[in-house]
């Protein structure tokens, strides 16, 4: 430890004797040593090392380790999922860590309502879960709840400015946007947007959507987030959507075969927009924006008689994520044929399905 010369004899005493009662991590090892074995161990296996002793859980828990250990590449983003627990009735929150392939449970949440929304921050290990509606109201609520990975803790957060259920979220420069979805019981359907600041736990309302949606799905590509209600049933009209630019803070209606294409669950990797078609065999679509229009993706065809619905997905480092009843997962890696022009849209293919039990 490096004393300033200002420093009195009395400082540099405490601070000597400090040094000599610090009790090392492992002993004959340096901690820094430690530290860079700590930051290898998968996440699951975190709670344990943070019960061996009360300065590993301090190395643990401290800020500064997940920022370390994205910095080295070490930290593989986390697949969060909600699943409804049988024997207890209730949602319960599972992460699936990609690196290890196994499934751990986070702990309870200090309440579930239905209608939520959810938004991670996977490279930051942090889970947003959104409104809802409340048990006791039966009306929308404004909640934000906290998971951190990195403390495997739940934390309430400042609410939102509207109360809102059924709605769309996503994660946009590292802001938190919020649309439309149903208010209280005096208000069928909201148009207001709300932007979030993670780090300072405020939230500021942003443009308003032009229209309300029957139902919500979304998706960010680029710095835009893209919003559609998708084909509902009895189809009467067609799908309905915008695009909102947090830039310029407009929002845009989107174009009509965008729209009409977006037919299941979508996923993005890097900047292109994948679906998963919810009929027939679940085919795999991608949006080409250069030719305003959808094509499907060759190579292995998804494993839909092995995946039974509901279905969640999500990308993660150039994988497709998609967990299906009873945490089965499918994974699906997309490459590029042909001469590997990642602007050729028509040469985008899945390599090979892949299911993990």
């Amino acid at each position: 430890m490096t004393i300033p010369r200002s420093s009195s004899k009395l400082e540099t005493k405490d601070s000597e004797e400090a040094d000599k009662n610090s009790v090392p991590l492992i002993l004959g090892l340096p901690d820094h040593i430690v530290e860079l074995c700590l930051l290898r161990v998968p996440y699951p296996e975190q709670p344990l090392v943070r019960s061996v002793s009360s300065s590993w859980k301090r190395v643990i828990t401290d800020p500064n380790f997940l920022v370390t250990k994205n910095a080295l590449s070490l930290s593989l983003p986390y697949v969060f999922v909600s699943a409804f627990h049988k024997s207890t009735a209730r949602i319960q929150w599972q992460a699936l860590d990609p690196r290890s392939g196994r499934w751990f449970v986070l702990p309870p949440m200090p309440e579930c309502p239905p209608g939520f929304v959810c938004v991670s921050l996977p490279r930051q290990g942090k889970l947003f879960v959104l409104g809802g509606v409340g048990s006791d109201t039966e009306s929308s609520t404004q909640s934000t709840i906290m998971y951190r990975s990195s403390t495997n803790q739940w934390s309430v957060l400042s609410p939102m400015l509207t109360p809102r259920s059924c709605f769309a979220a996503g994660s946009v420069n590292g802001k938190i946007i919020t649309v439309g979805g149903g208010g209280t019981s005096s208000t069928r359907a909201i148009t207001a947007v709300e932007s979030y600041d993670p780090e300072a736990d405020t939230w500021t309302p942003v443009a308003n959507m032009d229209t309300c949606l029957k139902r919500y799905d979304s998706a960010v590509v680029g710095n835009k987030m893209y919003v559609t209600e998708g084909w509902t049933w009895p189809v009467r009209f067609s799908p309905r959507g915008g695009v909102y630019d947090p830039d310029c803070d407009t929002w845009q209606d989107s174009s009509q075969a965008m729209k009409e294409g977006w037919t299941g669950l979508s996923v993005v990797l890097g900047d292109r927009l994948f679906v998963i078609s919810e009929y027939g065999d679940c085919p795999l679509k991608v949006y080409d924006p250069e030719c305003d229009t959808w094509r499907y993706v060759g190579g292995q065809k998804f494993p839909r008689g092995e995946m039974n619905k509901p279905l969640a997905v999500n990308g993660v480092d150039g994988k497709i994520y998609v967990v299906s009843f009873g945490l089965k997962v499918a994974i699906g890696k997309v490459g590029e044929a042909g001469n590997g022009d990642f602007k050729c849209f028509n040469r985008i293919h899945i390599d090979k399905w892949r299911l993990n039990n």
